[in-house]
This record gives C-alpha cells, sequence and structure tokens, in this order.
C-alpha cells in the first residue's frame, strides 16, 4: 500500500471506519424540559439531555407540538383525542408499534427525524418531523436517539444550558387570564381552572396553570 493510499484509510492513527462509526454512534436522549423560545415568536424551545452525559440538545417547535407534549408529560386526559392521540389509536388498530425514535440529520438549522415502526413482520422507517416525532415517542412510550455527529454538531453543555434558559423569557401577557396573574389564585382554584381548560379546549391555558402549580410543589 502506497503513502497515499495510507492516508486515505488512516487520519492521526484510526480509519475513517472509525469515525464513520463513532459519528453514527446512537445516543439516548431524556426530554429536560420546555420554555417560550425568544427567537422565535409563538414558539418553544425543547430541550433533550443526552443520558449519561451533560450535553444538551435544545429544538425550536411549535406551540402546538409543545402543547401535545406537555399534556402527555403530565397525563392529561382531554374529552376527545388531540393528533397525536389518534394517531396512536390508529396505529393501535392496525397493530403497528413505534419501537425507536431518531433524530437524524441536522441541516441548516433544522432537525429532522424518523420512526421505526415494525407491525410484526416489517420494519418501516417514515420521515417525520421532530416535534411530532417526540410528542408519538411519549405516546408509544419508546426512546428517543440521536447520532453523535448530531451531538457534536448542535449539542450544548450544560453550563450554556442554564445561560440558554435565562434568555427564554415568557413574551409579554394581554390576557389577564395569562399565566403571569394566575399567582393570585390558590392551589384549589388552579385545579378547577385547568379542568375547566381542558373540557373547553383551551390547551394552553391548561399548560400554563400546569406550570403555575408546578412551581408550588
Amino acid at each position: 500500500m502506497s503513502v497515499r493510499e495510507n492516508s486515505r484509510k488512516f487520519v492521526f492513527g484510526k480509519s475513517r471506519e472509525h469515525y464513520r462509526k463513532h459519528n453514527m454512534e446512537k445516543i439516548r436522549l431524556d426530554i429536560i424540559g420546555m420554555s417560550y423560545s425568544q427567537s422565535q415568536s409563538g414558539a418553544y424551545a425543547l430541550i433533550l439531555g443526552e443520558r449519561n452525559g451533560n450535553r444538551r440538545l435544545p429544538i425550536i417547535i411549535g406551540g402546538f407540538e409543545a402543547q401535545s407534549i406537555a399534556i402527555e408529560l403530565e397525563k392529561i386526559r382531554t374529552p376527545r383525542p388531540l393528533t397525536h392521540d389518534l394517531f396512536k389509536t390508529f396505529a393501535d388498530a392496525y397493530d403497528i408499534e413505534i419501537s425507536e425514535v431518531i433524530i437524524s440529520q441536522f441541516s441548516e438549522g433544522v432537525f429532522y427525524a424518523k420512526l421505526i415502526c415494525s407491525d410484526g413482520s416489517k420494519i418501516k422507517e417514515v420521515d417525520s418531523r421532530t416535534s411530532d416525532a417526540i410528542a408519538l415517542a411519549l405516546r408509544f412510550s419508546c426512546p428517543v436517539y440521536t447520532y453523535e455527529s448530531i451531538m457534536s454538531a448542535a449539542g450544548i453543555l450544560m453550563e450554556e444550558e442554564a445561560e440558554l434558559l435565562k434568555q427564554e423569557e415568557p413574551p409579554p401577557a394581554d390576557d389577564p387570564d395569562d399565566y403571569l396573574s394566575f399567582a393570585n389564585f390558590s392551589q384549589a382554584e388552579l385545579k378547577e381552572m385547568q379542568q375547566n381548560a381542558i373540557e373547553n379546549e383551551e390547551y394552553e391555558k391548561a399548560s400554563k396553570i400546569r406550570d403555575e402549580l408546578n412551581k408550588r410543589k
């Protein structure tokens, strides 16, 4: 093997195959929390963290998807199924399972995800928006992964995460019933208000009341 051929195969003593496998190594992620996005009006920052690690993956998602994720995290039962609940019911009816979700690509600031689905005999990969994929992963109780290459490119350390969450402040509220004024209500009143909000399908309001209740725990 010539020196030139050898240099193509090895980089600083390690093969390109080593780096390819390292970058494709799957990393398990957990949901750390959500906050309002300062950069995009009406959006939220979903923070995912690597299991047994100190890196975080912040993903900007829409308000509807944020509500859907929050509702499932809090195990709030809605009078009628949300879109992601309907997808789960439909999949159950046809014995389709989502075994895992993989955040598979990061390009120009956008994350892309895949649903790994199975009907017991065949396994299929289905493209998905990352926010939808996370909402479905919660409902199917399946793990969420990403690759080392994506974590290296878009992940942040915990020290940087603290600064990020500090910058993500809620927008000013015009509605007097907004969560900023919920501090004036008792816990019992808040629970009743939350239940009424759920029954009226005001899920954003219900999630804000939930946040206020969580502060008091």
